[in-house]
Protein backbone atom coordinates (compact mmCIF):
# COMPACT_ATOMS: atom_id res chain seq x y z
CA UNK A 1 0.00 0.00 0.00
CA UNK A 2 1.40 3.37 -1.04
CA UNK A 3 1.23 6.20 1.48
CA UNK A 4 0.82 9.61 -0.20
CA UNK A 5 2.37 11.40 2.78
CA UNK A 6 5.55 9.35 2.46
CA UNK A 7 5.63 10.00 -1.27
CA UNK A 8 5.32 13.74 -0.65
CA UNK A 9 8.10 13.59 1.96
CA UNK A 10 10.35 11.69 -0.45
CA UNK A 11 9.66 14.28 -3.15
CA UNK A 12 10.40 17.12 -0.74
CA UNK A 13 13.66 15.48 0.35
CA UNK A 14 14.63 15.10 -3.30
CA UNK A 15 13.96 18.81 -3.93
CA UNK A 16 16.03 19.81 -0.90
CA UNK A 17 18.91 17.57 -1.98
CA UNK A 18 18.85 19.04 -5.50
CA UNK A 19 18.77 22.58 -4.07
CA UNK A 20 21.76 21.79 -1.85
CA UNK A 21 23.69 20.36 -4.79
CA UNK A 22 22.89 23.42 -6.91
CA UNK A 23 23.96 25.74 -4.11
CA UNK A 24 27.26 23.89 -3.67
CA UNK A 25 27.93 24.13 -7.40
CA UNK A 26 27.14 27.87 -7.35
CA UNK A 27 29.41 28.36 -4.33
CA UNK A 28 32.26 26.51 -6.06
CA UNK A 29 31.82 28.65 -9.17
CA UNK A 30 31.82 31.81 -7.07
CA UNK A 31 35.00 30.70 -5.28
CA UNK A 32 36.76 30.10 -8.62
CA UNK A 33 35.61 33.46 -9.97
CA UNK A 34 36.76 35.20 -6.78
CA UNK A 35 40.20 33.57 -6.98
CA UNK A 36 40.53 34.60 -10.63
CA UNK A 37 39.49 38.17 -9.84
CA UNK A 38 41.88 38.34 -6.88
CA UNK A 39 44.80 37.15 -9.02
CA UNK A 40 43.93 39.57 -11.81
CA UNK A 41 43.67 42.48 -9.38
CA UNK A 42 47.02 41.54 -7.81
CA UNK A 43 48.62 41.62 -11.26
CA UNK A 44 47.02 44.99 -12.03
CA UNK A 45 48.19 46.50 -8.75
CA UNK A 46 51.70 45.16 -9.32
CA UNK A 47 51.72 46.69 -12.81
CA UNK A 48 50.56 50.03 -11.39
CA UNK A 49 53.23 49.84 -8.70
CA UNK A 50 55.86 49.28 -11.39
CA UNK A 51 54.59 52.23 -13.41
CA UNK A 52 54.61 54.48 -10.35
CA UNK A 53 58.09 53.33 -9.37
CA UNK A 54 59.38 53.89 -12.91
CA UNK A 55 57.78 57.34 -13.04
CA UNK A 56 59.30 58.27 -9.68
CA UNK A 57 62.72 57.10 -10.86
CA UNK A 58 62.56 59.14 -14.08
CA UNK A 59 61.40 62.27 -12.25
CA UNK A 60 64.61 62.20 -10.25
CA UNK A 61 66.64 62.19 -13.50
CA UNK A 62 65.11 65.39 -14.92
Amino acid sequence: MDNPAIARLDAAIGRVERAIAARRAADALLERRHATLKATMAQAVAALDAIIANDAATEGND
